[in-house]
C-alpha cells in the first residue's frame, strides 16, 4: 500500500477505474460489474474510483453494491465531484457520453461549496457508504475560477472536519493540475491519458513538481482509452476514434513488445507505473476477464531490451521510460 500524500489514505499500487461499470460503450448487467469488483478483489486491488458522471450514477450504485460484501476498513474509494446530477426534464440516453444508460438525469456544472457538499451527499447515498476516502474536484477545466475559489476550500473544509481523507483533482490535461500542486494544499491529482506510451507530456512538469512539494500521482487512461490495449483501426484514442498516426505508433510499440516477449498492455502499465512520483495505476477493466489480464500484465517484468529499442528507434524520449 502507498500513502497519498501527507494523508493517511492508502491505495494499492494498481487500482479499478469503475468508469466502465457505468456502461462505457459496452454495456454491462449488474451481475457481470460484481463479477469485475470481486475479481479485482481476488487479485489483491484495494483501491476503487468512481464519479458521478460515470453512467450518471450507475458506476457508484454497482460499486457501492459490489463492496458491500467486504470489510470497510480493507478498502479505499474516491469519488468526484463538480458534475451535479440533476433530473432530466425528458426521455433519452447517455450515448452522447459514451455511456449506454437511459438518460433519467442531466449533468451540471457546479463547483460552488453547496454544490460540492450536495453531490458528494449523494454519491455517499448511491454508494451506500457513510465516507469516501479521497474526493477529487472533476475536470474543472472551463471552470476554474470556481473551483480554485469555491470548490477547492468547501474539499479541505471536508478534510478538516473528517468527512473525508484526502483531496484533490482528477483531469485529462496537466497545466491545472501542476497549478494545483503549486497553488493548493491537495494531497493527490489523478491525470488521465497524458503519461503514458503515446503520451509524455505529464513528465516535463507535473510529475517532478508533484514530487516536490509530497503531493502523490494517480494515473488513470493509462491505455490511451483501448489503443493501447489492441491496437487495431477502429480502436479509440482518447474516447475518439485513433488517427492514424497514433494507430502507426502504438502498431510499431506493439511488434517491439512481441519480440521481446512481452505485451503493449504490459508495456503500457509499467510505463506508468515506473515514474517515482506515481502512487497507483487506474485500469478500467470491463470484465473479471480484463480485470486478471491487468493485474497478470501489472505483474510482469518488461525487459530492458524493450525500453532501448523503443529509445532507439524514436518512439520514446532518451530519457523516457522505465530504466
Amino acid at each position: 500500500m502507498r500513502r497519498l500524500g501527507r494523508s493517511g489514505v492508502e491505495v494499492t499500487p494498481l487500482g479499478f477505474g469503475a468508469a466502465a461499470l457505468g456502461n462505457l460503450y459496452t454495456p454491462l448487467d449488474d451481475e457481470q460489474a460484481h463479477d469485475a469488483v470481486r475479481a479485482a478483489w481476488q487479485r489483491g486491488i484495494r483501491y476503487f474510483d468512481t464519479a458521478p458522471h460515470y453512467g450518471l450514477g450507475l458506476s457508484e450504485h454497482r460499486l457501492g453494491a459490489a463492496l458491500r460484501a467486504y470489510d470497510r476498513a480493507g478498502y479505499t474509494v474516491s469519488t468526484k465531484v463538480g458534475r451535479r446530477l440533476d433530473p432530466a426534464d425528458g426521455t433519452g440516453d447517455d450515448l452522447a457520453h459514451g455511456f449506454a444508460v437511459p438518460a433519467t438525469h442531466r449533468r451540471v456544472w457546479d463547483f460552488t461549496a453547496d454544490g460540492v457538499r450536495r453531490t458528494l451527499e449523494a454519491s455517499l447515498t448511491r454508494l451506500g457508504l457513510d465516507r469516501v476516502d479521497v474526493v477529487y474536484l472533476h475536470d474543472p477545466d472551463d471552470h476554474a475560477e470556481q473551483a480554485f475559489r469555491e470548490g477547492y476550500p468547501a474539499l479541505e473544509k471536508l478534510r478538516a472536519e473528517g468527512v473525508v481523507g484526502a483531496i484533490g483533482a482528477g483531469m485529462n490535461q496537466t497545466a491545472m493540475l501542476t497549478r494545483f500542486v503549486r497553488d493548493t494544499d491537495v494531497d493527490v491529482v489523478l491525470c488521465a491519458g497524458r503519461y503514458t506510451l503515446l503520451d509524455h507530456g505529464t513528465a516535463a512538469e507535473l510529475l517532478p513538481t508533484a514530487a516536490d512539494h509530497g503531493v502523490s500521482v494517480v494515473l488513470g487512461g493509462v491505455f490511451n482509452s483501448g489503443l493501447l490495449v489492441d491496437p487495431r483501426p477502429e480502436s479509440t484514442y482518447d474516447y475518439r476514434p485513433a488517427p492514424p498516426e497514433a494507430l502507426h505508433r502504438a502498431l510499431r510499440m506493439k511488434a517491439v513488445a512481441e519480440r521481446h516477449g512481452t505485451t503493449l498492455r504490459a508495456a503500457a502499465l509499467a510505463f506508468a507505473a515506473g515514474h517515482p512520483a506515481v502512487s497507483c495505476v487506474l485500469a478500467g477493466p470491463r470484465s473479471a476477464a480484463e480485470v486478471h489480464d491487468c493485474a497478470d500484465r501489472f505483474a510482469t517484468p518488461v525487459p530492458p531490451e524493450f525500453w532501448q529499442e523503443l529509445r532507439e528507434s524514436g518512439l520514446l524520449p532518451r530519457q523516457g521510460g522505465p530504466a
